[in-house]
């Protein structure tokens, strides 16, 4: 017996049970090196030769043969692609997959994971072995997730509603049950469990040499191992765009318009050959294998979140594996790693097997048969990176997985096929999509390695629905940052800019340089005001400062409220061929006379919804001027939401190079800042600060005009997103705080207060306006979403997507948005399943209180059962609940925003 297995056992000094160790002095963020590897199985890339030779050229080159690179080639060889090349410097699987659990857990808290689960499942378990006649070691025992306390199972119950949207089955367990169920358990310190008896694990090589031989087998697909790349070749085209043109391999160069890296840890290095970003890093990820156990056959899998441990059974024995707070980063990733193990470092795994064995008491007197520490890939929000890279055409992500490749490799890999083939995928993958990250942040080490470390430090934490990051903060500030903050401004980070959430009463609430939960030496920070108020948060009922909230939305209703929106995306498409442009870009016909503001969408070819924005059509102006900029042609301005501006930027450069459109996008959201003044009152405060007529006649909504405030030049627009008569000022950066100083003291007689996005969030679900990648996703139509009004379908102008939308509105609409509020007050979030009588037809998308109308309302797609279109009659016919943490509350559905249904407010008739 091992040493190792000794100390398991107890029999020896090195680890005792009975006390807890010190934290390992394990190298962490600073200038020191990681433990180099210390076990390689065989010798990377560099003598072997390829097992077939790279053809001269290929539609598609995949660069990585784990998990995502035999999924992604697998499924392009089923959608009919042919020439596609596979390329792994090693062996399949040698990177980070063939050390790999293997786990699949159908739930998470998101329905597109659940559906992307789902298709990994069906891959493995039926698709493979149907194809191939292999088996993939699918290995069905089911799962079960231990919850100590009552938020935990709260967290738990809200999986099982969704679940219940998607055929998931699931069962909540008391300890008793649990202990039927598992009977080697501790159940002392249970408060409960639930468990999916569909869940399982997958053999890491054996599926993916199945997924290999799948592919070959349809032909047209080369999978060439032992062929490293060295080098990728992008060229600048007649239109400045750089795109891919070929892979250079150690054997040949393949000619390619298309490079998918799927490279895991060395996806970085990759990116670089092309001058592409790739936002993550590589730390050491461990689990251990025990000897037998007698009783754990056929148990289920284990996942005890407050433990931050699982136990995964592996025949007759268990692997223990976890999340630690004071992961070891790789610091210099060798390019000769091919199955490759680190040694294991105990002080750091120590609290795995602590956690363990309380949850399982037998592990404490049995051995361990072998360590698994290996390298994985991490990133900043704990989801992968896929999608085309903003800097290079052709270029594709599929890496960043996390430690979840497998279980997410069946759907991510056909959605990044769909992605190559059509431009993009069928689901909504904003959430994986490289572009969710603003470029200023790719590259910024400092960002990606803190915002990595608490991801996977909290990975096992409860997900909370109003948690924010203390890692990566203080990147972008906006001109009123300052300001706010000693006003009390508990701040949000979206996109790297801190934008305000709420106001507390008591006081300045700064966030703090990241201390990483005091690993790696560092020393906590204490009597930290920020993240105390976060923790109150942490509750999935109202959190105590629910008042605080309310009173900024029923000033803004009853008086007037300042929201700083400055974070959001500010640019200008102007040009000879502007107009053209946004006329296919847009679907509303935004092309009116200088001063219009209209609300629109942006379309992709299916219809889908990739934005909404307000456009202004503007004159030219001054040279340099970031409020109005001289330009030839035609010109409008965009304002564009601040979190997904990045996304709008890549979308709307993507059409412009397709199309060849004469014209340029320019990009001013650091140069302005953005006021919106909301309220009945906002007229008459605004008209002391303003040097323009605001009457109805003179500045009607949506409208926009250049004028002073303060002295400063602005442009003023009359729009609202809360429901209320009110106008956004968009300020030159060097302005800001004068103006607002100046629209403050004008309303301090007329009640003005701040506001957050915390409480936009609550006025505008109120008035029925829409949140893109909420209400609205790339998979949503605005005839779905109820936003018809959007499109110009009665002019006979062509605009991207309007093929799409009139085919469906000539089909009918076969699920349709709708607003529902409950008379019982009782939080909701999203992600509560939708009843319609007595059957489940969809989920909610998004929820908040309504404090004018003392309501929960939430917002959801609902489908018929029978497969009929879902008119409004279906809508109005129903009976409808919301199921909540396995709690049903009775309903009723709006087919009109259930406040100012007239749209008076806007106008300025109350």
């Amino acid at each position: 017996m091992s040493r190792l297995s000794r100390a398991w056992r107890g029999a020896a000094p090195l680890f005792p049970w009975n006390h807890s160790r010190p934290c390992s002095s394990s190298p962490g963020p600073g200038a020191q090196k990681s433990v180099p590897y210390q076990r390689t199985l065989r010798d990377g890339a560099g003598g072997s030769e390829p097992s077939a030779a790279p053809p001269a050229a290929a539609q598609v080159v995949v660069v990585g043969g784990g998990s995502l690179g035999c999924q992604t080639t697998y499924h392009l060889a089923k959608m009919g692609l042919s020439g596609v090349v596979l390329l792994e410097r090693d062996r399949l699987t040698s990177g980070t997959t063939w050390h790999t659990a293997g786990l699949l857990w159908q739930l998470r808290p998101s329905d597109v994971e659940v559906e992307l689960l789902a298709h990994t499942r069906d891959v493995v378990s039926r698709d493979l072995p149907a194809e191939t006649g292999l088996h993939t070691g699918w290995v069905e025992n089911g799962g079960l997730f231990i919850a100590s306390n009552k938020q935990r199972l709260d967290e738990y119950k809200r999986l099982m509603s969704l679940g219940k949207v998607y055929g998931v089955e699931s069962h909540v367990l008391t300890p008793s049950q649990t202990k039927d169920l598992y009977p080697l358990m501790n159940i002392d310190d249970l408060y409960g469990t639930l468990y999916v008896p569909k869940d399982g694990t997958m053999d890491p090589a054996g599926t993916c040499s199945t997924l290999a031989r799948a592919a070959a087998a349809r032909g047209a697909t080369v999978i060439i191992e032992n062929c490293p790349v060295t080098g990728i070749q992008v060229r600048t085209d007649d239109f400045g765009v750089k795109r891919v043109h070929a892979v250079e391999t150690a054997h040949g160069t393949i000619q390619t318009p298309c490079v998918v890296n799927c490279a895991g840890v060395w996806a970085r290095a990759l990116g670089r050959l092309a001058g592409v970003h790739v936002p993550l890093v590589a730390m050491h990820h461990a689990y251990v294998v025990t000897e037998r156990i007698e009783g754990i056959q056929n148990m289920p899998n284990v996942r005890d979140h407050d433990a931050s441990v699982y136990l995964r059974l592996q025949g007759d024995a268990l692997s223990v594996g976890g999340y630690e707070s004071n992961p070891i980063f790789w610091e210099e990733v060798s390019e000769k790693f091919a199955f490759g193990l680190f040694d294991l470092d105990w002080d750091v795994f120590m609290q795995h097997i602590e956690g363990a064995v309380n949850r399982v008491p037998v592990l404490e007197k049995t051995g361990i048969k072998s360590t698994v520490c290996g390298p994985e890939s991490f990133t900043a929000d704990h989801k992968p990176l896929m999608g085309e890279a903003p800097e290079v055409r052709g270029f594709f992500l599929g890496c960043g997985f996390n430690s979840a490749g497998m279980m997410l490799g069946g759907g991510c890999g056909r959605e990044l096929a769909h992605w190559i083939i059509h431009g993009r995928p069928e689901k909504d993958m904003y959430g994986y999509d490289i572009r969710r990250f603003h470029h200023s942040l790719t590259d910024n080490n400092r960002w990606i390695r803190e915002r990595s470390h608490e991801s996977y430090a909290k990975n096992y934490s409860v997900v909370f629905p109003h948690d924010e990051p203390l890692a990566g903060r203080n990147v972008r500030k906006d001109p009123l940052h300052e300001e706010l903050l000693r006003q009390g401004c508990v701040f949000q980070e979206r996109h790297g800019w801190e934008r305000p959430g709420w106001f507390s009463p008591g006081g300045a609430a700064p966030v703090l340089d990241y201390d990483y939960y005091g690993a790696y030496g560092r020393e906590r920070h204490r009597d930290y005001t920020y993240n105390r108020l976060l923790g109150d948060e942490y509750t999935f009922d109202f959190p105590p400062h629910h008042d605080i909230i309310k009173n900024e939305c029923l000033t803004c209703r009853n008086a007037l409220a300042l929201f700083d929106m400055s974070y959001f995306g500010k640019f200008y498409l102007v040009g000879p061929e502007a107009t053209k442009a946004a006329d296919w870009l847009f679907s509303a016909d935004v092309s009116k006379a200088p001063g219009s503001t209209v609300y629109t969408c942006m379309l992709n070819r299916q219809g889908g919804v990739e934005s909404d924005l307000t456009v202004s059509r503007i004159s030219p102006g001054s040279p340099g001027s970031p409020l109005a900029p001289a330009f030839e042609g035609d010109g409008y301005y965009l304002a564009i939401g601040g979190a997904v501006a990045q996304h709008n930027w890549s979308h709307i450069t993507t059409v412009l190079q397709d199309m060849k459109f004469q014209c340029k996008l320019l990009d001013c959201s650091e140069e302005l800042g953005m006021m919106s003044i909301q309220g009945p009152l906002s007229r008459a405060v605004l008209q002391e600060v303003l040097d323009t007529d605001l009457s109805n006649e003179a500045f009607p909504f949506s409208t926009h005009k250049i004028t002073t405030a303060a002295g400063c030049q602005v442009r003023a627009m009359r729009l609202s997103f809360v429901g209320e008569m009110g106008w956004e000022l968009h300020v030159p950066r060097a302005d800001c705080v004068k103006v607002y100083r100046a629209v403050m003291q004008a309303g301090a007689r007329h009640g003005i207060a701040n506001a957050g996005y915390r409480a936009i969030d609550s006025l505008s679900i109120e008035k029925g306006y829409r949140h893109w990648h909420a209400d609205l996703r790339p998979d949503d139509t605005p005839l779905e979403a109820g936003l018809a009004f959007t499109c110009k379908l009665k002019s006979s102008i062509p605009f991207l997507g309007r093929e799409a939308v009139e085919a469906q509105k000539a089909k009918g609409i076969f699920r349709r948005l709708v607003c529902f509020t409950t008379e019982e007050k009782v939080p909701m979030f999203g992600l509560e399943a939708i009843w319609r009588d007595g059957k489940v037809v969809g989920h909610i998308r998004r929820a908040d209180f309504g404090f004018a109308i003392d309501k929960t309302i939430a917002y959801g797609y609902i489908r018929d059962p029978a497969g009929g279109p879902v008119s409004l009659d279906f809508v109005k016919s129903g009976s409808y609940e919301l199921e909540r943490m396995g709690v049903t509350f009775p309903a009723r559905a709006h087919t009109k925003s259930p406040f100012d249904p007239d749209n008076k407010r806007v106008k300025g008739f109350y």
